[in-house]
């Protein structure tokens, strides 16, 4: 069945327009709302945290540092931006960039769930702990508790469903702690050329 683009468009600007009604937290100190970016028919769904400041004034996540190194990655297997589509578990960037609370990540991400069931992918990338642990958590920050973290979980994919729709998660690092780490750069790499083999099948 061939994906309708200006349906899922559609769709997912009501999804905007409803985050901004609903004055989420972290609305008020930030700049721009973050929802999204790529292609809404995309096979493939990445999951960041949040906003850095770059696209805190952009208004589109993985713009900054950390968007460089994903571009990276991505050409690496022959992707770009217009084959995936992008999004936060926040909409918004919490303050000097620190970590998501539990009642941001509950407020925020039944948006993101809404995403998802539009876009429909069948591989979701989940970079960083934040994002792996509420995807294979069963999309809830209670279940985000009893997953372990990326250190353990990169590079193994995990199948899984929502409301009846199957995808295949595959945990990685977030690409922002290679700018940290160089040391983790290899095995991102290790990671994207999975990603690449799944897609080759």
């Amino acid at each position: 069945m061939e994906c309708s683009v200006e349906e899922r468009e559609r769709k997912l600007e009501e999804v905007k327009k409803r985050i901004i009604i609903a004055k989420l937290p972290l609305h008020e100190s930030a700049t721009n709302l973050v929802f999204g970016k790529g292609n809404s028919c995309a096979n493939i769904m990445i999951i960041g945290e949040a906003a850095g400041a770059n696209e805190d004034l952009q208004g589109l996540p993985f713009v900054g540092a950390a968007g460089k190194q994903l571009d990276n990655f991505l050409h690496m297997i022959n992707l770009c931006i217009d084959d995936v589509y992008i999004a936060n578990i926040l909409k918004y960037r919490p303050p000097d960039n620190r970590n998501p609370n539990d009642e941001e990540i509950r407020t925020h991400t039944p948006f993101l769930i809404e995403q998802i069931k539009i876009i429909k992918p069948k591989i979701i990338l989940t970079l960083g702990n934040f994002s792996t642990k509420f995807v294979l958590g069963g999309f809830s920050v209670e279940g985000m508790k009893k997953i372990e973290g990326i250190t353990s979980l990169h590079g193994k994919p995990v199948e899984k469903e929502l409301d009846g729709t199957k995808f295949l998660v595959i945990p990685m690092y977030h690409p922002a702690a290679t700018l940290y780490k160089r040391s983790l750069t290899q095995e991102l790499e290790k990671d994207f050329l999975m990603v690449k083999q799944i897609l080759e099948k």
